[in-house]
């Protein structure tokens, strides 16, 4: 089933439903004592905690989205459910994190979120949502139809004069055998571009980091290709691609290729690492950087 315009826009304002549904849950658990458990995940501290709320959220938003697989011949992605790999053969599924930056939820940091895409068989984000229950800020964006903040056209500025470039990152890249490397590089970076220094955000999620260099521009976000499992799933990169694109920001691998979205033998992210960034421009130095390390 081909989807129109119209379409999408109604499955957009389902997925803002469900996002902001399960957003309001998560803030009714945030602060109370919460058991905390590990999953099967990544080789990160964050990609294999979970908690009954990432399952609470997932069920509430599986309420509300659930009926348009059947009405609309749709797969189904979630994080905390197994991939069933119906994502292979229909021509759109929805890709869902129900609670992005589970850690920093139970620590009652800033940084966690519920992200939900709708995204083609040929991994290209149509629908992509993002809202933040910390700051009830909602992001939205339909693919040729421009970015969304709090349902007004979102536009961001590019000027590096006379502000610091801001890299946000994981907390697991501070151990990164490159990380001493990269921030010194980046440093040189940021004069080269017009920045007056660098400055380092580092305690939140997929979902978060990246919406983050949007607010923070100018910034960037970006992990680097890794042998080991993890680096980030389909679901935590899915919506802030399409949100991305929109405004006219880079949302790549490290290589400067489209980010692979419907991944044939994994759900991972790890094999071509990802890059976000306010620019092409910074985007072309961070990528020479990292030809640089490697």
């Amino acid at each position: 089933m081909q989807l129109t315009a119209e379409h999408l826009n109604s499955l957009c304002q389902t997925a803002i439903s469900a996002a902001i549904k399960a957003g309001h849950l998560i803030s009714a658990y945030t602060g109370r004592e919460i058991k905390v458990e590990n999953k099967t995940g990544g080789s990160s501290l964050a990609s294999q905690v979970v908690t009954e709320v990432d399952l609470l959220s997932q069920q509430c938003i599986l309420e509300i989205i659930e009926p348009t697989c059947k009405s609309y011949d749709l797969a189904l992605l979630t994080e905390e459910s197994a991939d069933d790999h119906s994502r292979l053969e229909k021509d759109y599924f929805w890709c869902i994190d129900p609670l992005d930056g589970t850690l920093p939820f139970t620590e009652s940091t800033p940084g966690y979120a519920v992200s939900i895409a709708l995204v083609s068989k040929a991994g290209i984000p149509q629908i992509g949502v993002v809202y933040d229950p910390v700051k009830q800020t909602l992001y939205h964006a339909v693919k040729g139809q421009g970015a969304y903040r709090n349902h007004e056209p979102w536009l961001i500025t590019k000027d590096c004069n006379k502000k610091p470039l801001t890299l946000i990152t994981d907390r697991s890249f501070l151990k990164h055998p490159y990380f001493e490397a990269t921030e010194a590089k980046l440093k040189q970076v940021a004069f080269q571009i017009g920045c007056t220094d660098l400055k380092l955000i580092h305690h939140g999620g997929a979902a978060m980091n990246t919406m983050w260099v949007l607010e923070n521009a100018p910034a960037c976000y970006f992990k680097y290709p890794k042998p080991q499992d993890g680096g980030g799933s389909l679901w935590d990169y899915a919506a802030t691609t399409c949100i991305f694109r929109e405004i006219g920001a880079i949302a790549t691998d490290i290589h400067g290729n489209p980010l692979e979205l419907n991944r044939v033998n994994s759900t991972f992210m790890n094999h071509r690492g990802v890059l976000f960034t306010h620019t092409a421009e910074l985007a072309i130095h961070i990528r020479t950087l990292y030809q640089g390390l490697v």
